[in-house]
């Protein structure tokens, strides 16, 4: 799928701020913390750790939004929100739940 193609709807957009809040606490967790400890490079993991907060806070916002405005049920906005926090949780989610709920509305 396309980055244009993503961007056209509100799932699309949530599908790729997912995949890059994702991929940025994984950037933390193994790039960042281990270079802070164990090279005293404390530099990387505080702009990370900003990008990641920021990303984070986006990708929470879209998650309860979208939630509201397209009717989910609170089981998966509460998924949808735990997912954030566990590694690798946000490509799971987007496999499972996103990328097919954005095929059955690209359907309709």
């Amino acid at each position: 799928m396309s980055l244009s193609t993503l961007l056209q709807s509100k799932i699309g957009r949530l599908r790729l701020v997912a995949f890059v809040e994702g991929v940025s606490f994984l950037l933390i967790i193994f790039v960042t913390m281990p270079l802070k400890y164990f090279a005293e490079w404390k530099l990387g993991n505080k702009i990370m750790g900003y990008l990641h907060g920021v990303l984070f806070i986006v990708y929470i916002l879209q998650v309860v939004l979208i939630g509201i405005t397209e009717r989910w049920p609170i089981k998966t906005i509460f998924w949808a929100l735990v997912a954030s926090v566990v590694p690798f949780g946000t490509f799971y989610l987007d496999h499972k739940v996103l990328k097919p709920m954005q095929e059955e509305a690209q359907a309709n």
